[in-house]
């Protein structure tokens, strides 16, 4: 039974949405086609319909799940826009985030399977990286563009890294330890 455009075009859109959660939450390779089609509720068969290959997806998964940070930053940064860079990190480096992977930061959660994924998904996180890079060093401070750009990707790095190991150690107090850490090293703490 073939689909109208429109149905077809939603379809791959559950599919995307899906994808960029399930990566989030179990890495590349921790999720089937198969199983990814059955949460986005289709048919396994329909996938190549949509996508030449998993790779394929993972880079619209990951450029999707990075335009919705940059989205989120955004609003963040608009409501606190004396504390803009200081209510980017303190979101990032929060418990939710760190205990929610499927709703987090794409980076922080599928860095490594993205560096061994081909040019096309590393393009796109670049581009989606490079728009990041931009938000942060508006809020950030420095004399001139290139150090405040120079900032904003030591913020950026330093906040992936804090939550990479946070939620790679098994000891709660630690992992708390770790965001907390990195966040006052960030930021001074809210007034």
């Amino acid at each position: 039974m073939r689909v109208s455009r429109e149905q077809a075009a939603q379809n791959r859109e559950r599919i995307v949405d899906t994808a960029a959660r399930l990566f989030r939450e179990k890495g590349a390779d921790g999720i089937g086609v198969a199983d990814l089609m059955k949460a986005a509720g289709l048919t396994h068969g329909g996938f190549y319909g949509h996508f030449d290959s998993k790779e394929a997806l993972l880079g619209e998964a990951a450029s999707r799940a990075l335009d919705g940070a940059g989205d989120h930053w955004q609003a963040m940064m608009a409501q606190q826009p004396g504390d803009a860079l200081g209510a980017v990190v303190r979101s990032y480096l929060s418990p939710a985030h760190r205990d929610n992977p499927g709703q987090g930061c794409a980076i922080s959660a599928l860095g490594a399977d993205i560096s061994r994924a081909g040019p096309a998904v590393r393009d796109a996180v670049t581009a989606r990286a490079q728009a990041q890079f931009a938000l942060l060093a508006a809020a950030s401070p420095g004399s001139s563009d290139d150090e405040r750009r120079r900032h904003a990707i030591a913020t950026y790095a330093a906040m992936v890294g804090a939550m990479v190991l946070a939620r790679a150690v098994s000891d709660e107090a630690l992992s708390q330890e770790i965001l907390a850490a990195v966040t006052a090293t960030l930021v001074a703490p809210p007034a």
